[in-house]
């Protein structure tokens, strides 16, 4: 049944790596189930609702992917996108969050329809091969970014905008848990150097375990005012009943949504389509490029059932009370736990759906138990820059830009739009004054004009 669903062996894997590779992508997401109602919650929102939710838009995104595409791809609500939902359009923009959800809702089923009708698709293609494994290795720079905050290793300052943690400052909460994220990285890395099957899960959940022995003998002292929280889980259930505050409410939205003008409106919900698109595109170009399902060609088989898989989830999540769902770089993180196929995103879906009834445990995986993956993943997809050729460079400048750009501009979206706009002024230019011709398609010219005309008239 699995083999026939999934294909396991023509994708050189087998249940046990699959399964594996989802719970590894599942605790790389699960901070989710926390951040995501904190941030939402600012616009009014019910916590609870929104957790709920938010299980169930990544349950039903990510089991679309499964049986739609047959790729091991997590969904969830977007960070970036619940931050400018939150933040931007009902704080600085003054819409009610009813109004912010009809609007997420109105763009997913735009989503659908570019899905349908090949524009993603054709926007996937039109990235240069090089360019693709120049966003590959930006996302494991990105991603490793975002693990080195998640385990409080860098800090912030005013002088060099980040620096690293002062172990001896705040020794009880920020450097324990510093230390318990370069330890946990250590035990991932051997165990990986190894070939220990579930490397990456099993230096989690050990992480997880010595923190709370840490805790226990008063090492580390959690202080959740501060972003450091007990190892130790407080509950167990989930309080279902306030699920219908927000379960719906976005068809509440369009009762109201003309009361700032049509044209505010229309932009805001262009603005959600737009970083959902190349948000979804970026995560898609990197994992599958280092999972090795790309094409001679560049082009991603069975791309279309990937992208009308993120467009649905988009909707639904926007129904049950989220903000816009979308594919997950934490994905990376099951692809380099050796997950191949849709079996990977059954587990990590389910386990979405089991965490919905226990969401206290799951929220209490600790940033210090997490981090470590997401660096080491961020190793395994940096190795993409290898299949650059730097000697090329209309090329490789175009790449090397997108690399830097997700990490310093922490998005993925922007990474893939510096990298374009390199792209075409570059070779545009050399073009007019050199020999030698590069093709340079009317699409990446029309990507590149509306990602300059994005900066100019979309706010952040």
């Amino acid at each position: 049944m699995l083999e026939k669903t999934f294909h396991l062996k023509e994708n050189g894997t087998n249940v046990k790596t699959e399964l594996m590779a989802g719970f590894t992508t599942f605790m790389t997401m699960a901070y989710i189930l926390a951040v995501n109602p904190n941030i939402l919650s600012s616009t009014g929102m019910d916590s609870t609702a929104i957790l709920i939710a938010t299980c169930l838009a990544s349950c039903f995104g990510t089991l679309c992917m499964a049986f739609m595409a047959n790729y091991p791809f997590a969904l969830a609500p977007g960070m970036g996108l619940n931050a400018f939902f939150a933040y931007t359009v009902c704080q600085n923009m003054g819409y009610s969050w009813q109004v912010a959800l009809a609007a997420v809702f109105i763009e997913g089923l735009i989503f659908i329809i570019l899905s349908l009708t090949n524009v993603r698709e054709a926007i996937f293609n039109a990235i240069p091969s090089t360019l693709k494994k120049g966003v590959s290795a930006g996302i494991g720079l990105f991603v490793a970014f975002i693990g080195l905050q998640d385990g409080k290793l860098i800090a912030n300052s005013d002088s060099t905008f980040v620096t690293y943690v002062d172990f001896r400052a705040n020794w009880h909460q920020a450097g324990s848990f510093a230390l318990l994220a370069l330890i946990g990285l250590m035990i991932v890395s051997i165990l990986y150097i190894k070939g220990i099957t579930g490397a990456v899960l099993i230096g989690i959940i050990a992480t997880w375990i010595l923190g709370m022995i840490f805790q226990a003998c008063g090492i580390y002292v959690p202080d959740p005012k501060n972003g450091f929280y007990s190892a130790f889980p407080s509950g167990v259930l989930t309080d279902f009943s306030r699920f219908g505050n927000t379960f719906g409410q976005c068809f509440k939205g369009f009762s109201t949504m003309n009361d700032k003008g049509v044209f505010n409106f229309i932009v805001v919900v262009f603005s959600f389509l737009f970083v959902d698109i190349f948000d979804t595109i970026g995560t898609l170009v990197g994992c599958s490029e280092k999972a090795g399902f790309l094409d001679q060609n560049g082009k991603l088989p069975h791309i279309k059932g990937a992208l009308l898989a993120d467009a649905c989830a988009t909707s639904v999540g926007a129904v049950f009370g989220t903000s816009t769902t979308t594919t997950f770089v934490e994905s990376a993180s099951g692809v380099g736990a050796g997950g191949r196929t849709g079996l990977t995103s059954v587990t990590t879906g389910l386990m979405f759906l089991v965490a919905m009834f226990f969401s206290p445990i799951f929220t209490a995986i600790p940033g210090f138990a997490t981090s470590p993956a997401l660096v080491f993943v961020g190793f395994l997809m940096l190795s993409s820059i290898l299949k650059i050729d730097f000697n090329d460079y209309r090329e490789a400048i175009p790449a090397y830009m997108a690399v830097i750009a997700m990490p310093m501009f922490y998005s993925i979206s922007e990474g893939i739009s510096i990298g374009i706009i390199s792209y075409v002024v570059i070779n545009t230019i050399c073009n007019c004054f050199m020999k030698e011709k590069k093709k340079v398609t009317v699409l990446m010219y029309i990507l590149a004009v509306l990602f300059v005309l994005k900066y100019i008239f979309i706010p952040r």
